[in-house]
C-alpha cells in the first residue's frame, strides 16, 4: 500500500508561485501524476513523472508554467507552479500507479493523497 501526503498549498495572487510537495510511502511507485478539481469541475491531469526516468508530461494548460519533479532519496515529488492564474484555483492531488495504462487518466491511478487547496486570486 502506498500513502501520499500533499503539502504546501494555499492563497497566492495572480502572477504568483506556490510549490507543492507529496511524500510517498510505502514503497515506490513507477509513476506519479499531478491532478487538480475546481468545484463544479471534472478532475484533470496537470503533469507526471516517471520514477525510474525521470521523464516528464505537463498538460497544455500549464505547460511552460508549471514543472513536476521528484527527489528520489526523499521519497517526494514535487509541482513547481509559476505564473499562477485564477483559473489554477483547485484541490490539487498527487496520485501514484504502477500500471502501463494511460498516465494522463486519472482511471489509471491506484493511490490518492487528500489533496491541498490551491487558490489564486485575481
Amino acid at each position: 500500500q502506498v500513502q501520499l501526503v500533499e503539502s504546501g498549498g494555499g492563497l497566492v495572487q495572480a502572477g504568483g508561485s506556490l510549490r507543492l510537495s507529496c511524500v510517498a510511502s510505502g514503497r515506490t511507485s513507477s509513476t506519479y501524476g499531478w491532478f487538480r478539481q475546481a468545484p463544479g469541475k471534472e478532475r484533470e491531469f496537470v503533469a507526471r513523472i516517471k520514477s525510474l526516468s525521470g521523464s516528464t508530461l505537463h498538460a497544455d494548460s500549464v505547460k511552460g508554467r508549471f514543472t513536476v519533479s521528484r527527489e528520489n532519496a526523499k521519497n517526494t515529488v514535487y509541482l513547481q507552479m509559476n505564473s499562477l492564474k485564477p483559473e489554477d484555483t483547485a484541490v490539487y492531488y498527487c496520485a501514484a500507479t504502477d500500471k502501463l495504462s494511460l498516465s494522463t487518466s486519472s482511471f489509471s491511478y491506484d493511490n490518492w493523497g487528500r489533496g491541498t487547496q490551491v487558490t489564486v486570486s485575481s
